[in-house]
């Protein structure tokens, strides 16, 4: 469903994707791991077309992905991006309807906002709030809402479980396979590996800006290297 192929991007003059080739097949989870700093988020952006490659091409559905971030979003290729980036002085409401901004299906859009309170109950309860009266975990439900709210083809999640407590961070991959069994395909960048892994269907190491390992999930759970960098396992010298 989407394709990516020796992609490379740049800040000024540092070069942060490197030859990046990825694929997300529809209704799976593809997940990319790595340490802060590794190009995660630079790829995410570079997806949702806030970024602009310098070389490598990116397909979608067999075709061009649109060069910029309003047609990429047109096109059904949702970002819900680090640190949700809500509007603080707009209510729950207002901040997950303005995810259907481009639908123009009123009785769709309360349909779906039924469905996504009834994914997010909280949210339901904390309708009438400023978004920036709730906690960390309620943030970013409401900003995984607002990404649903436009019914994306493909919902681009990076670093979901940033700075959320173990409770809210097992809410919140609890809230991905859900959106999956419903037909989604998600492309997730995440630190937790772990947790990350554990739910992907294909994943992909980034370190540096190079992807140096991919396979499925549980391939990448069981391979030495990923324990070792990411998931704390330390293992014997023979």
């Amino acid at each position: 469903m989407l394709k990516v192929e020796n992609l490379n991007v740049y800040y000024g003059r540092i070069h942060a994707l490197k030859n990046v080739s990825i694929e997300v097949p529809k209704g799976q989870i593809v997940t990319v791991v790595g340490a802060n700093g590794a190009g995660k988020s630079t790829l995410m952006w570079t997806l949702a077309g806030v970024l602009k490659a310098k070389s490598g091409t990116i397909t979608y559905n067999g075709k061009s992905l649109p060069a910029s971030a309003h047609d990429v979003a047109a096109a059904g290729v949702i970002l819900v991006p680090e640190r949700r980036r809500l509007y603080a002085n707009l209510t729950v409401r207002e901040n997950i309807i303005m995810g259907a901004f481009l639908r123009k299906d009123p009785e769709g859009i309360k349909k779906d906002l039924e469905f996504i309170y009834s994914l997010f109950p909280i949210l339901k309860e904390r309708s009438n709030q400023y978004a920036g009266t709730l906690s960390g975990g309620e943030q970013q439900m409401a900003a995984i809402a607002r990404g649903l709210m436009s019914r994306p083809k493909i919902l681009l999640l990076d670093e979901p479980s940033l700075g959320l407590s173990p409770l809210y961070t097992s809410e919140v991959f609890k809230t991905i396979l859900q959106i999956k069994a419903q037909g989604a395909t998600i492309f997730l960048a995440e630190q937790n590996a772990h947790k990350a892994l554990e739910i992907a269907d294909r994943a992909y190491v980034l370190e540096t800006g190079r992807v140096v390992l991919s396979g499925s999930g549980k391939e990448l759970l069981a391979n030495p290297k990923v324990q070792e960098a990411y998931l704390g396992v330390r293992h014997k010298a023979i």
